[in-house]
């Protein structure tokens, strides 16, 4: 017996709730309509003290969303119904945060920035322009899915800061646009190391070295540097010979980069290693990009094979200057001769 009269009680509550609301969805009087609006209204709005349980937080929310919900019918009748009437600012207010409140981001978005352009001198215009830019946070969606709603959240933010700079939200908005940031950043990196995971390796060189000039001040910055050298080691190792010398001294720039960035990383032994075997390397290399320009001259005929020989020329003096004890340096001193000497006979003017 001790539990009936509650039961009671709570099911006279809710039939007079209902009966209310029926009539006054019913009602053809504007002002009884927003009488009860208004209470609903009210009664979603209330804001429980620091106190509170969570249980009595779930409580009151599930409460708020089913009053915010009966709000709406009868806020769309009084939308139409109190048009240029003095009250007409303040529906248009509930209906916005009405579906903000039952989580109707898309609608609510709509409707509150509305509201913020068309009530630019309200006391709830500010408060309308932030919740605008809160329904593009919440639309927001996991990084690795599309990032529209992030870009059209952040835009939001700042020009609401840009429309009310002495906000008191100023701090919630940047706390907000750091993480909206932080999203963009995690799935720049992660499409950056698809590259890389797939061996990519010219493309990796170019997706990672974009992501530092957008990202300079990143926290991946130093595995992305490494990455860096790792795909410039691994793109001059496996390039044409006569592309081989140019990539590996970009990769000892590389090197040197990630050292002078991170001289304590836990990756620097594995940089030297990179270092070492492109150094061990280097001479071979030189050699080789040579002989494919030897070979090419064959092949080649006026302007081209001059410049394939003016190529091959300047291999040798870089052959010759960093490895002047090579055993290597007779061949490429022949190899020389012949560009020289293809290059004397293309440059010559022919007799008339």
């Amino acid at each position: 017996m001790r539990f009936l009269f509650p039961c009671v009680s709570f099911l006279l509550l809710l039939l007079t709730s209902c009966s209310e609301f029926n009539q006054a969805l019913k009602s053809t009087d504007p002002k009884y309509k927003l009488d009860v609006v208004s209470r609903y209204f009210a009664a979603a709005e209330v804001q429980l003290p620091d106190s509170a349980s969570k249980k009595e937080r779930r409580k009151q929310r599930h409460k708020a969303s089913s009053n915010y919900e009966r709000c709406l019918p009868l806020l769309e009748e009084l939308t139409a119904l109190t048009r240029g009437d003095t009250v007409y600012e303040r529906v248009c207010y509930m209906r916005a945060k009405s579906y903000y409140g039952i989580k109707d981001h898309i609608m609510a978005g709509y409707y509150l920035e509305h509201f913020s352009k068309t009530f630019t001198a309200s006391r709830f215009a500010e408060e309308c322009a932030f919740l605008s830019a809160m329904c593009q946070y919440r639309e927001s969606p996991a990084h690795e899915l599309d990032q529209s709603s992030t870009l059209g959240a952040i835009n939001q933010f700042q020009v609401f800061l840009g429309s009310y700079p002495n906000t008191a939200l100023k701090d919630s908005c940047n706390n907000l646009i750091d993480r909206l940031r932080a999203k963009l950043e995690t799935k720049d990196h992660e499409n950056a190391m698809l590259y890389v995971k797939t061996r990519n390796y010219e493309p990796a060189d170019i997706a990672l070295r974009n992501f530092l000039r957008k990202w300079p001040n990143s926290s991946h910055r130093e595995s992305v540097l490494f990455n860096i050298l790792l795909m410039d080691h691994d793109l001059a190792v496996n390039s044409v010979p006569m592309r081989k010398p140019a990539r590996v001294d970009q990769a000892l720039v590389s090197h040197q980069t990630f050292l002078d960035a991170f001289p304590q990383s836990t990756q620097v032994p594995e940089a030297d290693r990179l270092k070492e075997d492109l150094l061990s390397k280097q001479e071979r290399f030189l050699f080789e990009a040579l002989s494919a320009s030897h070979a090419m001259i064959a092949d080649r005929s006026g302007p081209a094979r001059a410049s394939n020989a003016e190529v091959g020329l300047r291999f040798f003096d870089t052959f010759a200057a960093r490895f002047p004890e090579s055993r290597l340096l007779p061949d490429a001193q022949r190899m020389r001769d012949d560009l020289l000497q293809s290059k004397q006979t293309t440059d010559s003017p022919k007799a008339p």
